[in-house]
């Protein structure tokens, strides 16, 4: 049976960010060349367009390819939260398969600048610098308690969100808010290893360095860890924050320090929680 669904990214509109180029971050990328309020904007519009190229949405291929594509979806997010708004918002972009784009906002809560663009993440048991993630806050990242099987919408973000919404609801998580503090981690039940967050990136410290769960360069249903191409997992890897390494959920360290990333609220440091039951 054929399901419908959306394409979808979230990410954040806070005028903070344009501070970037008067700071001289200019590994920021986007924001330091644009001055933009849009957090990685053009890294969310490169999700999109994979996404369609690999669905083949040509309206969408189409409508978001190149600088014009990427100039004309700045100028609709901006209209959509409007001249006046300085945020922060987590703005939702829905694209559908006749290139029909809407945008959707919701309160988010402010961060410091340090956590949208850090040089590095600190190692365990360090204090942050000012250009590094500030703590608080420090989110509760637990490990699913069931396995989830990876698909082209664990690789892609859809609204077909089912894997995601059926381990946020065993975690205990609800809808997705500012008041959560606990994030839960997708097991791939084919090798028990970490596939991603339910909307978050983790990062792991292993042998010296953190490390992300890989991710293919094209859906595959062997390759990589199942998850998808974070926008701010890019970032991070680009930059050399982080390098890919596969993790077995039974390596996860009870109250060991890890980092988890999205598009909406950076970087942020967590605290592995296991169930006595998962020990």
């Amino acid at each position: 049976m054929a399901i419908n669904f959306s394409l979808f990214t979230s990410l954040r509109f806070d005028v903070e960010l344009k501070q970037a180029p008067s700071m001289g971050l200019d590994y920021a990328g986007w924001n330091y060349r644009n001055e933009s309020p849009l957090y990685m904007l053009n890294y969310h519009r490169d999700r999109i367009l994979r996404a369609a190229v690999h669905w083949q949405w040509d309206k969408v291929i189409d409508k978001l390819s190149g600088d014009t594509g990427l100039a004309n979806l700045a100028e609709a997010a901006e209209s959509a939260i409007g001249p006046l708004e300085t945020g922060p918002f987590r703005l939702r972009i829905l694209v559908t398969k006749e290139g029909e784009i809407t945008f959707q906002r919701y309160d988010t809560p402010a961060l410091e600048i340090g956590n949208f663009f850090p040089e590095s993440l600190p190692a365990p048991g360090t204090w942050p610098s000012p250009k590094q993630p500030q703590v608080p806050p420090q989110l509760t990242v637990v490990a699913d308690s069931a396995d989830s099987s990876r698909s082209e919408f664990t690789h892609f973000k859809t609204t077909n969100r089912t894997v995601y919404d059926d381990a946020r609801s065993r975690a205990g998580i609800g809808s997705i808010s500012p008041a959560n503090s606990v994030e839960v981690l997708i097991i791939n039940g084919e090798d028990k290893t970490i596939m991603e967050g339910s909307t978050t990136t983790p990062y792991f410290w292993r042998d010296g360095r953190w490390i992300t769960p890989p991710v293919s360069g094209r859906y595959s249903q062997k390759d990589g860890s199942g998850g998808n191409d974070g926008t701010s997992r890019r970032w991070a890897l680009e930059r050399g924050l982080a390098a890919e390494k596969e993790i077995k959920a039974d390596q996860l360290v009870d109250g060991e320090t890890c980092y988890i990333s999205n598009g909406v609220s950076g970087f942020r440091a967590g605290i592995i929680r296991l169930r006595k039951n998962d020990q």
